[in-house]
């Protein structure tokens, strides 16, 4: 029994339009929902990026399903502002958010003004975030003087229980380094072997909690159309580290992705008009080990997505709730 959830794409959809949507998934059957936190889209086709945590709000209120959100804290946010939103929430809809923390990237995190440090040094950054959110959800008095600057920062509301902190990994490396601190790990769908090599690195370093996967996939009515969405809408996001950490625009995404033809994108994107093809490719993911499986659409319109999901993919994975 696995969490199948869906993902709001706050970078492709308007957050009006994102809100309609998770509430549709929610009564096709997905169990969960997290969303992505951006200040700049991937690509000027993709053309939105709402603020997450205004929306987060509205679309606990407007559903009964739990979420999450993937944020990078230490230059565009303060770890202080993040632990108080999340508190926030959390203290709002008790067992119903998580927060998946990692280092971030350039393009949202520019925008600051302040030089965009290398990877070992984002690395240590985040760690102390960390430590300063697990000491305000603590109710401790914060001051820090570090690579994150902290004066007497406190929470005066609090949840009950602090939300999950779930480390964000995308290499084997940095899977065994986030379990020395993380509440569960995150990760995008790879090829089968790099999982099961990052869920071991996770484990056999002590990491907790539960392992969570995004998937990005492209459905259609047709094959064609199908690979078309996601050459159009996705294929800025087929770089590997660290070229998709180091870009700082949309428009420079754009231009280094005008070479990429539309088959390479079936190394990004599972794409297929069959829905069985889909389930195959989800069962898959499950028998690796993980206990949620979120869903992105990588197209803007998601209502046929979700409508077909809902009938004929979802029934055959055995969905379930997340456990609090």
């Amino acid at each position: 029994m696995t969490v199948i959830g869906f993902h709001a794409s706050h970078e492709q959809v308007h957050p009006a339009a994102l809100l309609v949507a998770v509430q549709a998934a929610e009564q096709a059957g997905f169990t969960a929902a997290m969303c992505s936190d951006h200040f700049s889209p991937w690509s000027e086709r993709q053309g939105q990026s709402g603020f997450a945590w205004s929306w987060l709000g509205a679309a606990l209120q407007a559903t009964g399903l739990p979420f999450g959100v993937v944020n990078a804290p230490g230059q565009r946010y303060h770890p202080a502002i993040i632990a108080q939103a999340a508190a926030t929430l959390e203290s709002m809809y008790p067992g119903r958010f998580w927060v998946a923390l990692g280092t971030g990237e350039a393009s949202n995190e520019h925008i600051t003004g302040a030089a965009w440090p290398r990877k070992d040094v984002r690395n240590a950054r985040l760690r102390e975030c960390v430590e300063v959110m697990r000491a305000l959800f603590a109710g401790e008095e914060v001051s820090r003087d570090g690579l994150v600057t902290v004066d007497r920062a406190r929470l005066w509301t609090r949840p009950a229980q602090p939300p999950p902190l779930i480390g964000a990994a995308v290499s084997v490396e940095t899977a065994r380094w986030v379990a020395g601190w993380a509440d569960g790990l995150v990760t995008v769908a790879a090829p089968a072997q790099t999982l099961r090599k990052m869920i071991e690195a996770y484990r056999d370093a002590g990491g907790r909690g539960s392992l969570i996967v995004q998937v990005h996939l492209s459905y259609a009515q047709d094959e064609d159309t199908a690979l078309s969405i996601a050459h159009e809408q996705w294929r800025t996001n087929v770089f590997s580290p660290p070229l998709c950490w180091d870009v700082d625009s949309a428009e420079t995404f754009d231009e280094v992705a005008k070479h990429v033809p539309p088959e390479a994108m079936r190394d990004a994107v599972l794409i297929s008009a069959d829905p069985g093809r889909h389930v195959q490719w989800l069962h898959d993911l499950v028998e690796i080990g993980f206990d949620e499986v979120y869903l992105h659409h990588v197209g803007q319109e998601q209502r046929d997505f979700i409508e077909v999901f809902g009938s004929r993919v979802l029934p055959q994975l055995g969905v379930t709730a997340r456990s609090t």
